[in-house]
């Protein structure tokens, strides 16, 4: 099954070349096999915690940094982006940094900007999120939250997916202006968050090991920041501080090896996504784009 976005600077429809994708569409299939290892083995896999430490290991070991090259070659990565250009380690060149003019951010103060470069969902009402992956499942906000106060604040609220696979840059930022709070970290399994998983049960992105942290922000009111892991991510790492002023494009964090998945929620009425970000995921399509382009408008500006 191919797996299609929308490139947000040419405008173009491109298939996905996704890291693993023979063994991804064998686990998420539709065959027997993968009906049954999906059903008896995937979630024990997805709660041996020590299995992904222990993968996570081996890409922070000299020897896996003989994979970079190949790597970059096949996935076509811009090393000139980096502020690096050779690499200890796989996962060294994973949580790579770029060049301070690698991304450009848009400074308007009216806007939010793209937390990660990554694959996009916008949904303006996120109780009009039923059917989108999978036919009949919508999105569990108290679920996803543990919070259910939080999540009726939330309730018909805007809502951003941002989709990192392995080849993306994996350190994610502030979307905008603000004072954030504590990460609040709710426990999980680390099921894979490809497309070819979520359009068989949109649930992982409520069950994952996944961060929340509540920003006030200048612009945008309460905005609701969260990390989810994934197979082979289970660190997650903060490197702001909390309680201290944040800044639009400051950096919030990075992810370990593996693909990852952030999201973020406005209250009812704060933001107006971008009409290409929503055109799109309309059209049942994610939108490729980078950290630090335009998410949308504050609603109450003046």
């Amino acid at each position: 099954m191919d797996v299609q976005y929308i490139d947000r600077k040419s405008g173009s429809l491109v298939n996905e070349k996704i890291y693993g994708q023979k063994a991804l569409q064998f686990l998420y299939g539709d065959n027997i096999l993968a009906q049954l290892f999906s059903l008896w083995i995937l979630p024990l896999v997805a709660r041996l915690r020590w299995l992904s430490w222990f993968y996570g290991y081996l890409q922070k070991s000299p020897f896996s940094a003989r994979k970079v090259a190949p790597f970059v070659a096949a996935y076509g990565i811009d090393l000139s982006e980096c502020i690096e250009s050779s690499y200890a380690s796989f996962n060294d060149f994973f949580i790579r940094k770029l060049k301070p003019d690698a991304r450009p951010i848009d400074f308007d103060p009216s806007r939010a900007v793209l937390p990660a470069d990554g694959r996009y969902l916008v949904f303006p009402d996120v109780s009009k999120t039923q059917g989108f992956y999978v036919k009949g499942q919508q999105f569990d906000l108290v679920t996803f939250l543990q919070d259910e106060p939080l999540a009726r604040n939330f309730a018909e609220g805007s809502l951003v997916i941002a989709r990192l696979c392995p080849t993306d840059y994996h350190r994610f930022h502030f979307p905008c202006d603000g004072v954030a709070g504590d990460a609040r970290s709710i426990e999980g399994p680390l099921f894979s968050v490809s497309p070819l998983a979520l359009r068989k049960r949109l649930s992982i992105l409520a069950e994952n090991k996944r961060m929340v942290t509540e920003i006030e922000t200048d612009r945008f009111g309460l905005v609701l920041y969260v990390e989810i892991g994934a197979t082979f991510v289970g660190a997650i790492h903060q490197t702001y501080t909390p309680g201290k002023r944040v800044v639009k494009g400051g950096e919030k964090g990075y992810f370990s090896f593996g693909g990852s998945s952030v999201v973020l929620l406005f209250e009812k009425g704060r933001i107006h996504f971008d009409e290409d970000l929503v055109r799109n995921s309309q059209k049942r399509l994610e939108t490729k784009a980078f950290f630090g382009e335009s998410l949308g408008i504050d609603l109450l500006r003046n």
